[in-house]
Order: structure tokens, then C-alpha cells, then sequence
């Protein structure tokens, strides 16, 4: 029988598996077609090897955990959710390639075969502020890439500069949290509960304001980013204040 972790992996899994599918349809589009498809968060666009490997070995993992499960191994789905969770937290650096989820009900063309034409390119982001997992490489080698840290000198001005990219993100994305916030998908009163908690002890583990969303959307179980970000900004005052306690 499955264990509530096995059923949070195994619903994050599908949930990979969805939005890298949508990635396949969608690389066959113009960069103006892709940059309006789906309300993206700052990446640099994957190539079609990249989402094939991504596939394969999600497709992989997902068999693993339902032969574990099989077996009657309890303690493997929790071990992988530590995992995730201590990769977005202590194990990552800020990378400049990932796969972003894509959402299908997002998504803004019906036909993703038929590319719109003219549409305005999205300012282009050179770096995510999310820190993630990522293998960047030629097509010939995939090798991991760790980016330096900036220079001392110029560390103000790349905070500044991280944070001006989070609030236009925020403004561009306010019509659509207040969407989601009404649709039945809401997060739940537990959800809610459970995000503040998440952001509370990655305040006190030294985390900025501006990484809460995506390393608390990036945990197995919890709402979509819109939803975090959203619950995140209505009560800042408490989780801060918590944090200091």
C-alpha cells in the first residue's frame, strides 16, 4: 500500500511528466510563439535533447518508486523527498538552464502546431533566480555547470538587479494569482499552513525573501508557484515574525 509520501512523489512525477510533454509539443515553436505560451518564469528556453533526457529519466524514477512501493519499501519515497528538499536548499547553486513546469491549463494557444506569428518576444532573462539542479552542455558531452559567485565588489548591484527581475515578475503575474486564487484548485487550509512553515524555517536557514517561492513550489506536495507566492505575500508580516521568534 502506497505511504502519503509515495502518493506526493508519484503525483510530482505525473506532474513532470505532463509539463515535459507540453515541452515537447512546444519545441517545435518560434521563439515569439514560445515566450507567449505559458506565463513562464525566467529560464533559458530548453533544447529537445535536453527535454527527451529529462523524459527518460523521470519515466525511470517514476518505475523505480512504483516497483518499491510493489515491495512494500515505506522508507524510499520519504528519502527522495529529503533529497529534493535539501538540493533546492543547500546543494544547489543559481544555474542559468532548468526545465520550468508548464501548466496545461496555462497554456495559450489550442494548436501549439500552428505558432502565432508577430507575437512581442518576452524580455529575455539570463539567469533564474531559483535555485535548481540543471546539466548544462554541448550536444556532444552533458557535464554539470556550477556558476561562479560574483565578485564582492559587484554584489550589491547583482542583488539589486535579482530583485528588480522579481518584481516585474510579480506585477506581470498578478493577474494571473488572482485567477488561480479563485479557481476550486485553491490551496487548502493545510497547504496554506504548510507553505507558511516552509518559508518560516528557510527564513531562519538564511534564505531571502525573493527565493521563497520557487524553492517552496519546488517541494513535493506543495501548490503551484502563483499559489505560493500568493499565500507567501498575504502573510509576510507573520512568517517574519516567526522567523525572528
Amino acid at each position: 500500500m502506497a505511504s502519503p509520501a509515495d502518493t506526493r512523489l508519484l503525483e510530482l512525477l505525473d506532474k513532470w511528466l505532463t509539463s515535459l510533454e507540453l515541452h515537447t509539443q512546444y519545441s517545435t515553436l518560434d521563439d515569439d510563439s514560445y515566450w507567449k505560451i505559458q506565463p513562464w518564469a525566467e529560464h533559458q528556453r530548453p533544447s529537445r535533447w535536453i527535454i527527451d533526457l529529462a523524459k527518460q529519466k523521470t519515466t525511470a524514477l517514476k518505475a523505480e518508486v512504483e516497483e518499491r512501493i510493489k515491495s512494500g519499501d515505506t522508507r524510499f519515497s520519504d528519502s527522495l523527498e529529503q533529497m529534493i528538499f535539501l538540493a533546492n536548499l543547500v546543494g544547489s547553486e543559481h544555474i542559468e538552464r532548468f526545465i520550468p513546469i508548464a501548466e496545461p491549463q496555462d497554456d495559450a494557444a489550442p494548436a501549439p502546431s500552428a505558432p502565432k506569428v508577430g507575437a512581442p518576444k518576452a524580455a529575455a532573462a539570463p539567469k533564474t533566480s531559483a535555485p535548481e539542479l540543471s546539466i548544462t552542455a554541448t550536444r556532444e558531452m552533458p557535464k554539470f555547470v556550477i556558476e561562479k559567485p560574483p565578485a564582492s565588489s559587484t554584489n550589491s548591484q547583482s542583488a539589486k538587479s535579482q530583485v528588480a527581475r522579481v518584481e516585474r515578475k510579480a506585477a506581470a503575474g498578478a493577474k494571473a494569482n488572482t485567477k488561480s486564487a479563485g479557481k476550486p484548485g485553491a490551496a487548502s487550509q493545510a497547504a496554506r499552513e504548510q507553505v507558511i512553515a516552509d518559508a518560516v524555517r528557510l527564513v531562519q536557514w538564511g534564505r531571502k525573501w525573493f527565493e521563497l517561492p520557487e524553492l517552496v513550489a519546488r517541494m513535493a506536495g506543495r501548490p503551484p508557484l502563483a499559489e505560493v507566492r500568493r499565500i507567501l505575500k498575504e502573510n509576510k508580516p507573520s512568517i517574519e515574525a516567526q522567523a525572528k521568534n
